[in-house]
């Protein structure tokens, strides 16, 4: 079946990737086929756009695209809700797919973080049998067909994440094909991630080094080692921590597991030895700093980002919504802080003595306390990741405050007192700690019709230098070579302005990606991996109160326990390490086998 393109969608999305645009002038007006395209170089350009488009994960593991329910709306956020470092807190809605899966609802309908993408494989397969016979410079064919082939391979590592072995369809599917290429059978977990490492080679070898300014947001060479940096990372711990089932369509021989964590660690000492990026230290003081990575643009740190402007998806745009939704009050709908962090993750920040920034949560409940002293001392990166009480925002600060106590010891929840309202003005219903990571000040949130949804221009950074060390780290202490995993872990932490560690482990490997990449979408496939989940995912985690003390203007501090709520349990199970295939596309073709654990 021939590919129709709209010109609606080119026009949209040749905008939203600035690519070319002279298709702009191109004609016909109404559409155009797919013979014709691989004829016109601006229309060529535009079809890849439109493989970009079709690839929503790229914004933070979205499982829709669209003005509402990719990026632009609620769904970026559905990883980390689902994680442990958040949960999705509008209460009377929660549309987040997070709220229903994460207390053990996950079964074989399927429905989280769901991407099976054969219709944008097909699209990038397409691409790499015509382009060849376009009229395009043989240099310029060459750099295309490794950027598809780039993406391809992450199309695959989307789904071998999610699902663990997929079929691999490498070549066009023709109706007149045999029933086996019509209905493939899932090829194993490993053969799909050994296609993605060696795809992500084949591209890194004719993919730019330096890309020119209008190219900024596709991939460079560095961007292809830095995908597999990552998926042979995952493919090394699904190895050493997982169990191979189902002949191997899930989980991969612990024998292989050192040469996934040598390909990791090869492809993350190419992008270290380059010196073409940098660990982003532009900023003296240590939080700013630390916000501004994911605020400007185009920084040291960045190899791949999805470039986003402030211009809603609905109207021809690029912007997405983690202002409208994530900011504090003042906003549109009178909410705001859509993801309440939990105070399990606050704690998880250190101080920068490196000693640990757990709470004594007997002690501060007894004691009226400042937020100062509260929060004394603590890694530069927690006051660059949340807003709480007192959190500097918009030249004011944020008010979460749950309550009056008065001199007789009892609390006010109502009303005044002394002209004291007893409640801030944030909401204090949840865990106490909003999401400031990617939060621009300047941004309008008080547009609250759909266009004002889309309108945040940060740039999703897909790759960034301080992961590339972080999987340095990993890979290099899982292969022996710990003082390499020291090196790369102690520059992260000199950036962020806390204490050089003495010597490392698995736990304080594990714990800085927990920090340094916190609301990146990271964590849960970082638990899913290590085969930590079950005990990480499965915990009923808390919120923090503060109640002004009217006579001091400190606070009582109140720890509110099982935060999602008493009927919510968070609950992961042993069959969620892997998505389910599905009752609906094990049923249309025949030759898939169910997940372990799906029933």
């Amino acid at each position: 079946m021939k590919k129709i393109i709209s010109l609606i969608v080119l026009l949209c999305t040749v905008a939203c990737f600035s690519c070319n645009k002279d298709v702009l002038n191109k004609q016909p007006l109404s559409i155009i086929s797919d013979a014709n395209v691989f004829k016109d170089p601006a229309l060529i350009n535009a079809y890849l756009t439109q493989v970009y488009y079709d690839m929503p994960f790229l914004g933070n593991d979205c499982n829709a695209s669209g003005p509402v329910d990719g990026d632009g709306g609620w769904h970026a956020f559905d990883i980390n809700d689902v994680s442990d470092e958040s949960f999705p807190q509008f209460r009377d809605w929660n549309p987040s797919n997070a709220f229903t899966y994460k207390y053990g609802n996950l079964n074989i309908t399927g429905g989280l973080l769901d991407w099976w993408g054969y219709n944008t494989v097909r699209e990038i397969n397409q691409f790499l049998e015509k382009l060849p016979s376009s009229p395009l410079p043989a240099d310029e064919v060459k750099a295309k067909l490794a950027e598809a082939r780039f993406l391809r391979a992450f199309c695959y590592f989307a789904m071998v994440k999610r699902y663990g072995g997929v079929p691999l369809i490498t070549q066009v599917q023709n109706a007149t094909d045999p029933h086996d290429t019509l209905y493939p059978k899932r090829a194993t977990e490993q053969a799909v991630y050994d296609f993605i490492i060696a795809e992500a080679d084949a591209a890194a070898a004719d993919l730019p080094e330096v890309l020119t300014i209008d190219n900024i947001g596709r991939p460079c060479k560095y961007a292809a080692l830095a995908l597999k940096s990552r998926a042979a990372l995952y493919a090394g711990s699904i190895a050493q921590f997982g169990t191979v089932q189902a002949n191997g369509v899930t989980g991969i021989p612990a024998s292989a597991a050192k040469q996934y964590y040598q390909a990791s660690y090869d492809a993350s000492q190419a992008i270290i030895k380059s010196g073409k990026y940098a660990l982003y230290t532009a900023d003296a003081n240590k939080t700013t700093n630390f916000r501004n990575i994911f605020l400007v643009k185009n920084n040291s740190e960045v190899i791949f980002a999805k470039r986003h402007d402030n211009v809603n998806q609905a109207t021809g745009g690029n912007g997405w919504g983690v202002d409208f939704f994530n900011c504090p009050r003042p906003q549109a709908w009178s909410r705001g802080l859509y993801e309440q962090a939990y105070l399990e993750l606050a704690e998880s920040f250190e101080h920068i003595d490196g000693t640990p920034g757990t709470l004594d949560r007997s002690a501060v409940q007894k004691n009226l306390v400042t937020t100062d002293e509260l929060w004394a001392n603590k890694d530069p990166r927690f006051f660059a990741t949340f807003y709480t009480q007192n959190t500097s925002w918009k030249g004011g600060k944020l008010d979460f405050h749950a309550g009056i106590r008065l001199p007789d010891g009892t609390i006010k929840t109502d009303g005044a007192y002394n002209g004291i309202a007893a409640t801030g003005d944030q909401d204090y219903q949840g865990t106490g700690i909003g999401v400031l990571k990617y939060l621009d000040e300047s941004h309008d949130n008080m547009a609250g019709a759909n266009s004002g949804w889309a309108t945040s221009a940060q740039d999703w950074l897909i790759f960034r230098y301080a992961e590339i060390l972080l999987n340095n780290a990993e890979a290099a202490y899982e292969l022996g070579n710990s003082g390499d995993a020291l090196t790369s872990i102690n520059q992260v932490r000199s950036r962020a302005g806390i204490a050089a560690l003495a010597a490392v482990d698995r736990d304080k490997i594990h714990h800085e990606r927990k920090v340094e990449l916190a609301f990146e979408g990271q964590r849960y496939w970082d638990v899913r991996r290590w085969h930590t989940a079950v005990a990480d995912l499965s915990i009923r985690w808390s919120g923090i109160r503060y109640i002004l003390d009217a006579a001091s203007g400190k606070y009582q501090i109140q720890i509110i326990n099982n935060v999602d709520g008493t009927s919510n349990i968070p609950q992961f199970r042993q069959e969620n390490y892997y998505l389910p295939i599905t009752n609906a596309r094990t049923s249309n073709n025949p030759n898939l086998v169910e997940n372990p654990g799906y029933k």
